[in-house]
């Protein structure tokens, strides 16, 4: 399931999250790949413990946490600290898949990476190539939204970012733990909850038929969800 939420940023927003990675210290982003990734990495990111990623990550969690698109499709349980990097001068990242398990950074937690997410931060006229490209059931999806949109897909997809061929491409990125750890039980779920509330309030009369529709939701989540 991949799905693309509009605005988690404002321009307003945008443009100061700009002018302050535009002054950051950024290093090259091999240093946290993997073994395999290391070899199709070619990009900058900032250091996860330095500024101005930690507050501008935070400001980016405060938006995520009161989104209720993203709180119905990804269900989170743990939220990996958002990360950001930048591409330029032909940087691309080969194919590649995400870690399943990660540490939390500055805590002994792990947790289990569901979800990946970028959001961008540069809008699509300021470089060349740069999609996100997206493995699925029926082929690869190119993805390349507006500065301040995300989009979101399971971290078991082969993905890869296309060079940038000119311009800087900009995001930020994160990993979610879901609640309900099964793309096809939490694609259900996505289903059915904005179903729920778009048919409130014709079904105000009829709360009958609304608190069975709610009570199939939540014992469905009863039933899948791991706390």
């Amino acid at each position: 399931m991949l799905i693309t939420i509009e605005n988690v940023l404002n321009k307003d927003e945008v443009r100061q999250f700009r002018a302050h990675l535009d002054q950051a210290a950024w290093q090259a982003g091999a240093v946290s790949a993997g073994t395999l990734a290391r070899h199709v990495k070619s990009n900058e990111q900032l250091g996860e413990n330095a500024e101005p990623a930690i507050s501008l990550g935070n400001h980016l969690l405060r938006h995520l946490g009161a989104d209720p698109l993203f709180i119905s499709a990804a269900l989170p349980r743990r939220i990996y600290p958002p990360r950001f990097n930048r591409y330029a001068g032909g940087g691309s990242y080969g194919t590649h898949v995400d870690s399943a398990v990660m540490q939390i950074p500055g805590t002994a937690l792990s947790m289990r990476a569901d979800l990946s997410a970028t959001v961008f931060l540069a809008e699509p006229d300021e470089y060349e190539g740069g999609e996100l490209e997206i493995e699925g059931q029926f082929g690869a999806q190119a993805i390349k939204l507006g500065a301040g949109s995300m989009v979101l897909y399971p971290s078991s997809s082969l993905h890869r970012v296309a060079p940038v061929t000119a311009g800087v491409r900009v995001a930020s990125f994160l990993w979610i733990e879901s609640l309900v750890g099964d793309d096809a039980n939490r694609a259900l779920l996505f289903d059915l909850d904005p179903s729920i509330q778009k048919l409130t309030p014709a079904l105000a009369a009829h709360q009958d038929e609304l608190l069975r529709l709610t009570g199939i939701y939540h014992n469905l989540l009863r039933r899948w969800a791991i706390t």
